[in-house]
This record gives C-alpha cells, structure tokens and sequence, in this order.
C-alpha cells in the first residue's frame, strides 16, 4: 500500500467504517488504541481565563452508547485552546464558536486561522483537540488518529465544551455557537439532534447556531427533532467527497425536523479549501453511492447489514476493532481521489458569509 496515498486519509472513509477489501489487511495491522491520559482537574474559568482549558467528557465511539448506554462511554478530559476577544468580560459577555477540527486535526490555514478572525470579529473561539486527551499523537499513523477518536467522540468534546463555556463569566451562554470542518462538520450536524442535546447536556441553553463546512454525507441521522437552532452548510461543486445530493437529503430532514437550514456551494472550490496545501487531486479514500443509516438500535447499517453486532461491549476499544474489522462490507462504496487544497475565492466568501451569519444569529 502507497503510504502517501493513506497519509491524508479522508474522514469519510473512515468516520463509520474501515476501508476498502484491498486496504482492509492494514486496519488489521493497526495496534489497540493508547489509553486515554489521565484526568486532570478542569480549568476554573475567570473572566480573563484564555489559552488552554481543561474540561470533563467522554469517548462514546458510537452513537448506541452515547444514547443509550452512556454510563458506559469511558470519562475522558476535553481539552481546548479559547481565544477571547480584548472587550470580553463579566460585564461585556461576548458570544463564542466552539470548533471541531478536521479528521487530521487542527491544520494549517484552517482551524487556527478562523479562530483568529473570529477574535478580530469580536467572538471568542474554542478550538477542541479531540487527539491529545485520548493518547493520540501528532506522530501517530493517519490511520490511527482517525479510528481512534470517531464522530460521537467529537460530539461529546463539542457538548462538554459547551458545559464548560457556560461557567465563563465572560461568554454569553445563549450566544454559543459550534462549527466544524470535514469530519468536524459531521460532528456539528450530527449535534443537532435532540437526543443527544438532551442526553449530554440537559441543564444548559443548547448550541444557539451549527456551522459545518463540507463534511462528508453519507450517514443519515434518524433526527426526528432538532434542537431549533439553525445550520449554514458550506460545500463545493468539486469536492467528490460530499454528495451534494446526499446532503441535500439530510439538510431537508434536518428542516423538517425543526432547524432553519442554508446551504452555500462554491461551483469551482474543492474540499480543505483554506488549508496552506496547494490545490490538487488527491489520492485520498472516500464513500459514494452508499447511505449508513441507523436502525431501532441506533446501530449504524448500510444495505440492510448492521455494522456493529447485536450485543457488542460498549468499551472504546472493543468498537474500535470492530470499526477496523468491517471494511469488507463497503465493498464499490469506496471510491479514490478528489480534489483538495487552498481556494482563496472559496476562502475569501466563505469567510464573509460566515460572519455575516454570525453577526445576524449573535445579534451582533
């Protein structure tokens, strides 16, 4: 296997499932996942307090346990770099954007760089790093980082973000907002589900806005009732690891479901259009043609074939191995190579609309 062609490993591929029949014997390889690192006490948020903060989560690795079994989901300490703007204060609470990075983590031009606008903007910004908390690495394979910390473990950082972000003095608990990227922007849709606002953060106004730039659409979420709050979707006519079919299925259930939806499509961008890596046609992994969806279960199944096995232990590495074992079921659904890297109209447009939603939804 071409280890280049498996460095930028694209999240879909993997957010729900392995890879391919050809790629399967190298997920076989893959060693049990690190132990997560030891708790830590969480940060005690002043008004001034900044840099990085410390919080309390859990890694559910799918989404049965998070619904239904999360006294079984392991604790695990969400981690985070908050930015406040220099008026923020108990006096002055300024709105906030919790965001979830990408499947490689925080890259260059991306996570960072938007933080920062959204700073100079007047927002505060928490990036969460979904890798360290769990005993992922930079130096760790691709791979490993991207079965090692799934979806629902990023929805559940995004959530006790937002537990946390309530005790700020100086945010405004009504004004937080989440945005993601690639498989960060799965994780911001995917949390806008009811069920799982009210199973991880019952007592706290939920997320007042969704953002999600380009994350993949092939799992459907069995939302029957959102939590109300809207959602801006960014994707690009030549990004052929979004389905824009496939998305547009999902966005109308998520506003028939109770949330107000708007879509951007840049026709000409590709996907991780910020990011510093020049503009090309990767050879990176990606579904289409298939939807995972979820049964009475909340397991995840695609043509009819559960994913997961009817009484599977609910423990974070059992469901890893169980994600590295069911490749074999994608079989045609993996396809390879789509187009990636910076776009500055994409970026330059992306970034007013974003502001011009924030401003409108914050009421700033």
């Amino acid at each position: 296997m071409n280890s280049k062609k498996w460095s930028g490993l694209s999240a879909a591929a993997l957010c729900l499932c392995s890879a391919s029949v050809g790629a399967q014997p190298m997920f076989d390889a893959l060693p049990p996942l690190p132990k997560v690192i030891p708790m830590m006490p969480p940060t005690v948020l002043h008004s001034d307090t900044q840099g990085e903060i410390r919080f309390k989560s859990s890694s559910p690795y799918d989404l049965d346990v998070l619904l239904n079994q999360p006294t079984k989901a392991e604790a695990t300490m969400g981690m985070g770099k908050l930015l406040l703007p220099a008026n923020a204060s108990e006096r002055n609470p300024v709105p906030v954007m919790v965001i979830l990075p990408g499947g490689a983590g925080a890259i260059p031009g991306r996570e960072n760089e938007a933080a920062q606008a959204l700073v100079d903007q007047g927002i505060a910004a928490l990036v969460l790093d979904n890798f360290k908390p769990r005993g992922i690495s930079e130096e760790m394979p691709y791979t490993l980082k991207i079965m090692g910390t799934s979806e629902f473990d990023a929805v559940a950082d995004a959530y006790a973000a937002l537990k946390a972000l309530n005790r700020h003095p100086a945010i405004d608990a009504r004004r937080i907002g989440l945005m993601g990227f690639s498989k960060g922007g799965i994780a911001a849709r995917m949390s806008m589900d009811e069920r799982i606002r009210s199973k991880l953060a019952p007592n706290v106004p939920a997320f007042a806005l969704h953002v999600d730039f380009y994350g993949p659409c092939y799992a459907l979420m069995p939302t029957r009732q959102t939590t109300g709050a809207p959602l801006l979707s960014f994707r690009a006519g030549e990004d052929a690891s979004n389905d824009l079919v496939a998305c547009a299925q999902q966005e109308k259930r998520l506003r028939e479901a109770g949330s107000d939806v708007s879509t951007v499509v840049y026709a000409k961008a590709g996907h991780d259009w910020e990011s510093n890596s020049p503009r090309e046609m990767t050879e990176r992994p990606y579904l289409a043609g298939c939807t995972i969806e979820f049964n009475d279960k909340d397991f995840p199944v695609l043509n009819g074939r559960p994913l997961i096995p009817a009484g599977a232990e609910p423990d974070r590495q059992s469901r890893y191995q169980i994600r590295v074992q069911s490749g074999k079921a994608l079989g045609d659904c993996v396809k390879v190579g789509y187009i990636s890297g910076r776009d500055e109209t994409a970026r330059s447009l992306a970034r007013k609309q974003l502001l011009q939603f924030l401003k409108a939804k914050f009421d700033l």
